[in-house]
């Protein structure tokens, strides 16, 4: 598939270089000069582009930059894209990194303020693993243990495709349902960045009303944990330390 991404980060870089390894053309910007995003673009392998020319000729759009930067984008970005072009929304909002956001933010889900910025629908996606995760974790399909990555929006062809991506680059899907339960993977939810497998991503998914609540704070607390460490975190640290927020867990005590 064509494939444009904006954004070349933690995530939206190792996203660039699996779709590359599975065979797929890719082509990036982000908002580096030119000179440092032609070099990004070379450490991953894809072909660096304008912000204005990565939409252009692609069936898959991958929006990966913080969530304070997507007003920034071009208001008529999507202009002239046709409409069965996918959009997918990798975004998760970090109040220390992001800080506050204007334009009705704090009164609509992430993802469904993402979607009314662009003035496009969007699945949301790839936002609940660690970019580590990402990178190392994949397995063949049907093998145990094989993580799981959430996935939601209103377009069910469109949800479709993006599956049937996760799934070749060495994850299973779990179709969380509209656009409207994306809450279900935002960060502070026992689904963010703890490495579920399906049935145990299906687990943590389900309904928690009183975390939902929560949420906000425990993502914050989190941060506050690993932001007051004199080292950085291993990954396994910052899974522990995710995981040790919600008894509902399924892995919260396994130490895998």
């Amino acid at each position: 598939m064509k494939i444009g991404i904006i954004g070349t980060g933690a995530l939206g870089g190792t996203i660039a270089k699996k779709l590359v390894a599975a065979g797929h053309k890719v082509k990036a910007t982000n908002a580096s000069p030119v000179s440092e995003l032609k070099e990004r673009a070379a450490q991953l392998g894809v072909a660096a582009a304008s912000i204005k020319d990565v939409v252009r000729d692609v069936e898959i759009i991958i929006v990966s930059i913080p969530t304070n930067a997507i007003p920034n984008l071009p208001r008529d970005l999507f202009a002239g894209v046709p409409g069965d072009v996918i959009v997918i929304d990798t975004t998760n909002y970090y109040p220390y990194r992001d800080g506050p956001i204007e334009n009705g933010f704090i009164d609509k889900l992430e993802s469904i303020w993402v979607s009314r910025e662009l003035r496009r629908p969007v699945v949301k996606a790839f936002n609940n693993l660690l970019s580590y995760t990402l990178e190392n974790r994949a397995k063949a399909k049907g093998a145990p243990g094989r993580i799981a990555i959430a996935i939601s929006g209103d377009d069910e062809k469109a949800k479709f495709i993006v599956s049937e991506l996760i799934d070749e680059l060495g994850f299973d899907p779990v179709d969380v349902g509209p656009l409207s339960e994306s809450w279900r993977h935002q960060p502070g939810m026992p689904s963010y960045c703890t490495e579920l497998s399906a049935p145990e991503l299906e687990q943590a998914l389900a309904d928690h009303e009183n975390i939902r609540e929560i949420a906000p704070q425990l993502r914050d607390l989190t941060t506050d944990k690993l932001m007051a460490r004199t080292t950085p975190p291993s990954h396994q640290e910052m899974l522990d330390a995710i995981r040790s927020l919600f008894p509902i867990n399924p892995k919260q005590d396994d130490g895998q």
